[in-house]
């Protein structure tokens, strides 16, 4: 049995933020390998266009290469339609019973989880590792949020010490449309595939926070 940790995202790019809690976690919890996911057609992101999954994919594999305990997951980008965290979560769990698994996810999506699609079996059936953000949800504190999960879903849910990169996909998406440098951010192999590709050079006005 191998203790996996399961990083999924839009990836639109990944950037060192991803890299940096992916390795927290790895580290922390003496996992033995951290899956990076992109997801397929996320329905909570509608509101934007979302680059080719093979695009998000192959930017990715970049990013993870240099890093032994990656591996690269199309699990979800191949299934077809919307695709649902607890309905991945499921069908892993049955293809790999052998493993144990933990899903890592931000302080923002921590303070939702109780708003995803059925989040009892997203609960009941991984450890939950969250790693700090800047966001704050307004009048809830992390002690409260996380007494509300283990109470009514029984939910193991740990914290990352983890020291905050301020950065997201939105924003690089929009530096990459205004034509800003991005190194610090980006890895170089994957600004390099952005700029052979043309990716995000209309992204100034869209994108959501990923």
């Amino acid at each position: 049995m191998a203790r996996i940790g399961i990083m999924g995202g839009t990836f639109d790019p990944i950037h060192v933020g991803h890299l940096s809690v992916a390795e927290q976690a790895r580290s922390e919890y003496e996992l033995d390998e951290i899956w990076f996911m992109p997801s397929g057609t996320p329905p909570h992101k509608k509101d934007h266009p979302i680059t080719d999954a093979k695009d998000r994919c192959a930017m990715v594999q970049l990013a993870i290469a240099p890093y032994p305990s990656f591996r690269f997951s199309d699990f979800e980008v191949r299934r077809p339609g919307n695709t649902y965290t607890a309905q991945t979560l499921k069908l892993l769990c049955e293809a790999y019973p052998q493993h144990e698994f933990f899903f890592i996810i931000g302080e923002d999506s921590f303070y939702e989880l109780q708003t995803w699609y059925h989040p009892e079996e997203i609960m009941n059936r991984v450890t939950l590792l969250v790693a700090g953000r800047a966001y704050r949800k307004p009048h809830i504190s992390p002690e409260n949020q996380l007494h509300f999960l283990k109470e009514r879903f029984h939910a193991d849910i740990r914290f990352l010490h983890f020291e905050e990169i301020d950065i997201s996909s939105q924003d690089l998406r929009r530096m990459e449309g205004n034509g800003r440098n991005t190194i610090r951010y980006i890895p170089e192999s994957v600004e390099n595939y952005i700029m052979e590709h043309g990716l995000y050079r209309n992204a100034v006005r869209t994108g959501a926070n990923t």
